[in-house]
């Protein structure tokens, strides 16, 4: 006699897998293709056909940058840069090790990592007495291959970044080995 998979886990345990499985889903649906947008669309077209943006974040030069993230769950985040006339750019996975290694030259604020980004999966604060940081995570694939979180580290007075590093997604993990 052949038992389910979701059987052989306790209650508790099956109804936690389901449910990242359901976010994970809705959050695949939710902005997974608004990089089937093509760059000249209307910024209106696009929001009506995919929904508002996680972030929406003005640059000095008039335009705009906007990110459709599926943090906390999923490992993407789509941006484009919006033209003074409204219409949109390309549409670019953000979260990857080239643009990550981006934080490591000039300052980056919360917030311009914020704009670049989106919205972190995770915040919190970690350390003890002066070596205390504010850390947010993305889940990405690191290399194209691993599930993994990239940290980023902020100080908690200037609150500019202090540095970054990968590092194994532990829901990966905690899921069986496979977010999917």
């Amino acid at each position: 006699m052949q038992q389910k998979f979701l059987d052989l886990l306790p209650r508790s345990n099956q109804v936690a897998r389901v449910g990242v499985l359901i976010g994970a889903t809705i959050a695949l649906s939710s902005c997974a293709l608004v990089n089937t947008a093509k760059p000249g669309t209307p910024l209106t077209e696009v929001i009506a056909k995919f929904g508002p943006p996680s972030t929406d974040c003005p640059n000095p030069d008039g335009t705009r940058h906007l990110v459709w993230s599926q943090q906390p769950m999923a490992e993407t985040a789509m941006g484009t840069t919006v033209s003074k006339d409204g219409t949109i750019g390309e549409v670019v996975q953000v979260l990857n090790d080239a643009n990550f290694n981006r934080l490591g030259t000039g300052e980056w604020s919360q917030e311009r990592v914020r704009c670049e980004f989106g919205p972190p999966a995770e915040q919190g604060k970690i350390g003890i007495a002066e070596k205390r940081s504010y850390v947010w995570s993305y889940r990405y694939r690191q290399q194209n291959v691993w599930y993994s979180l990239m940290y980023v580290y902020f100080d908690l007075d200037t609150k500019l970044v202090t540095h970054f590093n990968p590092g194994p997604d532990p829901l990966f993990e905690a899921i069986g080995g496979s977010r999917r």
